[in-house]
């Protein structure tokens, strides 16, 4: 049995943003702190969107990397 081409399409997931808590913190601190010139209050919620992103940056909240399944069906289309 020889298969000309066969692909497989991916599922398309909900777009998902992994600091948006963080950065909705950052942003409900700006929103409440209404003096420019105490910089210091939101300091807490700016670090922490700044941990998350070097985490993002990193690779350490990658999840499982792409399928493997058109690679394999393209190894049988080639006749095994």
């Amino acid at each position: 049995m020889k298969i000309r081409q066969l692909k497989v399409r991916p599922k398309h997931e909900a777009a998902t943003s992994p600091c948006a808590a963080e950065l909705a913190a950052m942003l409900a601190c700006w929103a409440s702190t209404h003096d420019t010139a105490n910089a210091g209050a939101c300091r807490d919620a700016a670090k922490g969107l700044q941990n998350c992103m070097r985490l993002q940056a990193n690779g350490a909240g990658r999840v499982r990397g792409a399928s493997t399944i058109n690679y394999h069906l393209a190894k049988w289309s080639k006749g095994s």
